[in-house]
This record gives structure tokens, C-alpha cells and sequence, in this order.
């Protein structure tokens, strides 16, 4: 038990020998929830560089030995949540897709997820420092790479079969047009964060639609905001 009392010289009755290490299991998986939600807050206010493992895991409500009972490195439990931050983003839209019929209304569906959705500050601050965590350290830029390919060529499989029901095709490969997508977003949502006056959370919705419309070319399935 690495965030409890751990207990010693038990004799479990036979009828729950099978049940213990379902217990176990179960309480390794929260402390390592917890701990992901809290590098997740630590990494996107103080950036992987100034990121410390003590302020995640007393975040967390945990000790530095159960960080590491957890994960290697500040630089394991980075990755770990970049993967646990792909399976999220690939659920909300298989979510997303899942309550639309037509192709044409999972693409005007996207649309919209792509306009509003670019409100997650945390999550667009995640996403640039992996980015510089792959220009600062060329050594982890390989494993990096591949994780996040995962989500964009998910991202892009996507575009492009929605895009085919609909009779269009992308202008350019299906990670490009994610890649742009994600970037353009990314952008407009820092200049927000530095200065909401000079580009309004209207601003970018409306400016990310208009974008979404020129890639993609759905300008006639545009809805109103």
C-alpha cells in the first residue's frame, strides 16, 4: 500500500484471498490518478523545467515515496499524462461522434467541439510545453513523437472519413490538417491568455470556425454561435 497504512501479519479468510489484490490494484490506480491530475496542474502553472516532484505529490496528498512507488521520473509521470491526455481527447470525440446520425451533422458536430471547445486553457498550456519539452530535451523528442502521432493520426483518420460520407476530401495529409488545426488553436488561445482584450473568447471561436470552414471546406454546415 503505498499511500496507506500498510498492514501487516493479516490472514485473510479463504473467501477473500481472491479479492485482495483486486483491493490493491484498485488503490495503486487512485493514488496514480491523483497524482496525474496533480502533475497535470503542477506542469501547466510552473512548466516541466521548474515542475517539482515534491509539489506533485503534495498536491496529491502523497509523499515522494509514493510518487516514486508510482513513476521513475518527473519525466515518466510527463508521459504518462500525455498518454492519459490522448485517450481523453479520443473519447470525447468518439463520445462526441457517437450521439450524430448523419456524416453531416458529425461534422458540423466537430466543428462546433473544435470552436468552443478551444476553452481549456490548462490543456493548451500542456500541450506547449510538450512541444518545448521536445526542442529543450532531444533525447526524449523520439518518444515524444510517437505518442503524440497517436493522436494526431487518430484525429486525422477521423477528419477523413467523416470528410468522405460528406463527398470531400482533405486539401492536404490528415496530420497536417490536425497538426494546423491544433496549432491555430493553440495560438489564438495563448494571445487570449496574454491579453483577452485584443483577442475576446468571441474572438477565437469565431476565428477557429473561420478556420475549421478554410481546411476543411464546410463553410455551407456552418451553424451559428
Amino acid at each position: 500500500m503505498r499511500a496507506g497504512v500498510r498492514e501487516k501479519n493479516v490472514r485473510w479468510p479463504a473467501a477473500e484471498k481472491g479479492s485482495a489484490p483486486s483491493r490493491q490494484r484498485m488503490r495503486t490506480e487512485a493514488t496514480r490518478r491523483r497524482l496525474l491530475t496533480a502533475a497535470e496542474r503542477v506542469f501547466a502553472r510552473d512548466g516541466f523545467d521548474a515542475a517539482r516532484v515534491e509539489d506533485i505529490a503534495s498536491l496529491a496528498g502523497y509523499t515522494r515515496g509514493a510518487f516514486y512507488a508510482n513513476y521513475h521520473s518527473k519525466e515518466d509521470i510527463f508521459f504518462a499524462l500525455l498518454e492519459h491526455w490522448v485517450q481523453r481527447r479520443l473519447a470525447e470525440v468518439a463520445a462526441l461522434l457517437e450521439k450524430h446520425a448523419s456524416p453531416a451533422a458529425q461534422l458540423r458536430a466537430l466543428r462546433n467541439h473544435y470552436a468552443r471547445g478551444a476553452k481549456d486553457r490548462r490543456l493548451m498550456l500542456l500541450s506547449l510545453e510538450f512541444k518545448l519539452f521536445a526542442i529543450r530535451h532531444p533525447g526524449a523528442h523520439a518518444r515524444l513523437r510517437s505518442r503524440e502521432r497517436l493522436l494526431r493520426a487518430s484525429a486525422g483518420d477521423l477528419l477523413r472519413r467523416v470528410l468522405a460520407a460528406v463527398g470531400r476530401r482533405l486539401p492536404v495529409s490528415s496530420s497536417a490538417v490536425a497538426r494546423a488545426l491544433g496549432a491555430f488553436s493553440n495560438v489564438l488561445l495563448l494571445e487570449n491568455l496574454a491579453d483577452s482584450k485584443a483577442v475576446t473568447d468571441s474572438d477565437v471561436r469565431h476565428l477557429l470556425g473561420i478556420f475549421f470552414d478554410a481546411v476543411l471546406g464546410s463553410q455551407v454546415l456552418r451553424p451559428r454561435f
